[in-house]
């Protein structure tokens, strides 16, 4: 997530002159990083003065009449740094140019850049890796990325699709989180309809939204409920159709740690709730559910999970059929015999209609 009242890294920057002159320094590793995105775009490489004027960290402080002296001096220990990471920089000569430092082209072939095949992860380290991907996926389909893209068109260059395409290819499919992201960054409130489980139709919410985490592999959204004039914590899956800005409203920054916060009170909600679920061996539901158990009855076939959301669990566990059995909290039974009951009855409707 971005720091509050901040922007997600892109890696082209903004046309050199159109930005504001007191906007703060790029930080060295946002700079790296735009770098290493930008020469990873590019099959053919990118001349240095296509990098000094484009790319984000250096165009900021690019001079068009050739006082560039610094900034060249900067992009050359950038160089060094990124091939001490271990990231595979090449140089390319011009062919009819031979030795003409201004005609070299830059590039990271992306082949070389790709893991070595017997490099392995734990399934903790694949997990958070997917989690830094998620966010980053989400980032590089952004407005900002985009532009980045279509400035790299404009110097003739044609961009590899995806450009992130070392990173783990997953998405973030609830279509709320850039608009919220949006309005973090420009601390506004928002309305959107949200489906509250129990509910028959969806409820319009007015929020300050003031942080968007991952908890369980979901986005939540913690805001301020400008109705119920308190916090309160959204699933964005839940949320039905678009993510509106109400205009002319803003708040005040939320306070520090808030994320780490909500993400706490997350965990401790998760720890609250068990269920005591009866998996038949071999099933599909003892190994996927097997993994997440945290006390087991081999010989009973039972096993104990925590879980946050009892509609979400719910819905995970009916998926499974016969193969589990809830047999504790009474709650979490009712609803998931309650998708049962709703999945026979649609096939009775399905058949009746034949």
């Amino acid at each position: 997530m971005p720091a509050e009242g901040g922007s997600r890294p892109s890696m082209i920057a903004p046309v050199p002159g159109s930005e504001r002159r007191s906007e703060p320094a790029i930080p060295a590793e946002d700079r790296l990083f735009s770098l290493v995105l930008a020469l990873l775009a590019t099959e053919a490489g990118l001349l240095k003065s296509d990098i000094l004027s484009t790319v984000r960290g250096y165009a900021e402080r690019f001079d068009r009449s050739g006082a560039n002296v610094n900034l060249d001096r900067q992009f050359e220990r950038d160089k060094d740094q990124i091939r001490e990471l271990g990231i595979p920089l090449e140089t390319v000569e011009s062919p009819d140019r031979p030795g003409d430092n201004q005609s070299l082209r830059y590039r990271i072939p992306k082949g070389l850049y790709d893991l070595p095949d017997e490099v392995r992860f734990t399934p903790d380290e694949l997990a958070l890796l997917g989690l830094a991907a998620e966010v980053w996926r989400e980032a590089s389909l952004s407005e900002d990325s985009q532009r980045a893209l279509t400035k790299l068109r404009a110097l003739g260059i044609e961009p590899r699709e995806p450009v992130i395409g070392y990173a783990p290819r997953l998405r973030v499919r609830d279509a709320a989180f850039e608009p919220l992201r949006q309005a973090l960054d420009r601390r506004q409130a928002v309305r959107f309809e949200y489906f509250k489980p129990g509910e028959q139709a969806p409820r319009e919410r007015r929020v300050n939204p003031l942080a968007v985490v991952m908890h369980e592999g979901r986005w939540h959204l913690h805001a301020h409920d400008l109705a119920a004039g308190e916090p309160r914590t959204f699933l964005l899956s839940r949320i039905v159709g678009d993510v509106t800005p109400i205009a002319g409203s803003t708040f005040d920054p939320p306070p520090p740690g808030i994320q780490d916060r909500v993400i706490a009170d997350l965990a401790e909600l998760r720890l609250r709730n068990a269920a005591d679920l009866a998996v038949t061996a071999g099933s599909d539901a003892e190994v996927r559910l097997g993994r997440r158990a945290v006390e087991r009855d081999e010989d009973a076939g039972v096993i104990r999970l925590h879980y946050t959301d009892a509609a979400v669990f719910a819905d995970e566990l009916a998926a499974y059929g016969p193969e589990v059995r809830v047999l504790a909290p009474a709650d979490l039974l009712a609803a998931v015999k309650q998708r049962l009951h709703a999945v026979a009855d649609a096939h009775r409707d399905l058949e009746a209609n034949r």
